[in-house]
């Protein structure tokens, strides 16, 4: 039996639609000339030919960047999510990742790995590296950024325990301040009997860290 969606219904869609796409390109407007300004300020000349469409490349370039914001787990997860009797650990280990700093608008990158207990119910494996897109394609701290895919998982899943480490090397150490090429950030957040439970802390721990 087919439904049809009501016209009001459409020409809202659509009408909604229109106004996202004003508004993003409003919003693409005013970074471009910012960028602009930017480099003006720096002492460069906009208007050489080198430099001609790098404010607008550069608009493009942070709006990909950030495109997180505009992104929610529900959108991704909510056909995703399926009953399965599996208790056993699930984990998926090195999922690229990279995002930009909010205290300098620089880069770090590196790899997640993600752990869950499943509570009779199990998530498509793909999902786990799209939560974490989600929320690294935003202005970021690795602490915050390692507890809020931990707490995505956690509240769609409700498992019996959750666990996120992620290891990233800081353009903000490597590229200006200290300058320490070699260095390394590892964060972690273990919810649940990850953190409850020492031995399958250990487990989770000896499979991702095995190389």
């Amino acid at each position: 039996m087919a439904i049809l969606t009501p016209l009001s219904q459409q020409f809202t869609t659509g009408e909604e639609k229109h106004s996202e796409d004003a508004a993003d390109s409003n919003n693409l407007c005013h970074i471009e000339k910012a960028y602009s300004t930017i480099l003006s300020e720096l002492g460069e000349d906009v208007a050489r030919e080198g430099l001609l469409r790098t404010p607008l490349r550069a608009a493009k370039a942070m709006q990909f960047l950030t495109k997180g914001y505009k992104e929610t787990t529900q959108d991704i997860l909510n056909d995703a999510i399926f009953d399965e009797n599996h208790e056993e650990m699930v984990i998926v280990k090195d999922i690229d990742l990279f995002s930009l700093c909010e205290h300098h608008l620089v880069p770090f990158y590196g790899k997640a790995h993600i752990a869950y207990l499943p509570n009779k119910k199990v998530v498509g494996l793909s999902k786990l590296a799209r939560i974490v897109e989600i929320y690294s394609r935003r202005l970021q701290v690795q602490e915050r950024l390692t507890k809020q895919i931990a707490s995505a998982i956690s509240e769609a899943l409700e498992p019996a325990g959750v666990a996120v480490v992620i290891e990233a090397a800081h353009m903000c150490m490597v590229m200006r301040g200290v300058q320490k090429m070699n260095a390394s950030t590892v964060t972690s957040v273990m919810l649940g009997r990850f953190h409850d439970d020492p031995e399958v802390r250990k487990e989770f721990l000896a499979l991702t860290m095995k190389k």
